[in-house]
């Protein structure tokens, strides 16, 4: 979908394309100090056009470094005031030499458009699982490739289920305008509002660091129930909970006020919190295999909790006869309960007030566990499912 510049979307407004050629600094031997053909960092996102002769002294206020990690090349943009600068490193700018420099920068700002991507899947219910990651993080590895990388794949995760009881929606915006302008069009916010039962925003999913949930404005959504329960059992509780006073990235826009979505945000090394963050550390030395497939796991198993997911309860008065059903010891001796005691335990909660993942959270078994479970107790008749949405 293409919204064109100009558009007004709530309080903000669809911006500029912008379009680079070149963009360098030159020394006086005509040397290039730096150039966005080596690294599109280089240049500072949306800098407007300039061709200048400038000293040293001139030339280091338009350049951009980070102090505290003298090797790596910052990632700046200036979206929506015009402006122009260059980034390096800190190490590289302390070498720089007194002397005249050329900046030189060929770009220009035009009305064009603002990209995004949806999908749809549709499952038997018009409920929704919303899924958005986003699409405007150039040469970042793990704060932006990661999230599309997973969504992708989840995507054809779905599409592989024989049944889903669920619909999913993915979309891939730029972060922030992107979300704000999904939001604002063509019915979209009072679709979701009244389909989406649970959302996560997928961002920083790559490397290999803890996992991370940054919960939504109350923390009290399905999104928020099942995402911890997940990463709960999956960690052996070794993740990092995070309130929505951290949020940072399009879960902002979901939980907004008039907007109220049930979203969350999944990342592994959060946003903000990881040193290679909005750097040129932020590479493909940054992210591996092993973490990009495990947040894949997470969400799988989110996913499949999410489709099994329903408020149980035991059709019999009193506890059932294990016995006669060949689900209970017919000799009674110390000990030999234990085997059986996830099956009575989920039982005794089985009485309509809790799904799924609150039986889960009651007696400290794991969903996957507990789906074994479900399917004996179904075969014997012994419980029904109600849906409480």
């Amino acid at each position: 979908h293409s919204i064109p510049s100009g558009t007004n979307v709530f309080d903000w407004t669809v911006p500029k394309e912008w379009k680079i050629n070149e963009g360098y600094i030159e020394n006086e031997d005509g040397n290039k100090v730096i150039d966005i053909k080596n690294n599109n960092l280089h240049v500072v996102g949306y800098s407007m056009p300039i061709d200048e002769y400038v000293t040293l002294e001139e030339l280091k206020k338009h350049i951009y470094t980070q102090n505290n990690q003298p090797d790596v090349i910052p990632y700046v943009t200036s979206y929506y005031k015009n402006n122009f600068g260059f980034c390096m490193s800190e190490n590289q700018k302390n070498k720089l030499k007194p002397g005249k420099y050329h900046m030189y920068i060929d770009s220009e700002l035009y009305d064009g458009e603002l990209n995004y991507g949806e999908v749809y899947v549709p499952g038997a219910s018009k409920k929704e699982i919303f899924i958005s990651t986003y699409i405007c993080h150039p040469s970042m590895a793990n704060d932006n490739c990661s999230g599309p990388a997973l969504a992708t794949f989840l995507v054809k995760y779905v599409n592989s289920l024989k049944y889903r009881k669920y619909s999913y929606r993915f979309i891939f915006v730029p972060e922030t305008i992107g979300s704000i302008t999904y939001l604002s069009i063509n019915n979209n916010l009072e679709h979701l509002k009244k389909h989406v039962v649970a959302g996560f925003n997928l961002t920083c999913v790559g490397d290999n660091n803890n996992y991370s949930i940054v919960r939504s404005k109350y923390g009290n959504t399905l999104a928020d129930k099942v995402l911890i329960n997940v990463l709960n059992y999956y960690t052996n509780n070794n993740f990092l909970d995070y309130s929505f006073l951290n949020r940072g990235s399009d879960e902002r826009q979901y939980n907004a006020p008039n907007i109220d979505l049930p979203v969350v945000c999944f990342c592994r090394s959060k946003f903000h919190e990881f040193p290679e963050y909005h750097t040129s550390a932020d590479n493909m030395e940054y992210i591996s295999e092993d973490g990009f497939n495990g947040s894949y796991e997470v969400m799988v198993k989110v996913i499949n909790t999410l489709e099994k997911n329903e408020y149980y309860k035991v059709n019999v008065l009193c506890e059932p006869q294990l016995g006669k059903r060949g689900l209970y010891p017919n000799i009674s001796h110390k000990g030999i309960y234990n085997d059986i005691k996830s099956l009575t335990d989920f039982i005794a909660y089985a009485d309509g007030k809790n799904d799924l993942i609150d039986i889960s959270n009651i007696i400290k078994k794991d969903v996957q566990e507990l789906l074994a479970i479900v399917d004996l107790l179904k075969k014997n008749n012994l419980i029904y499912s109600e849906n409480n949405e």
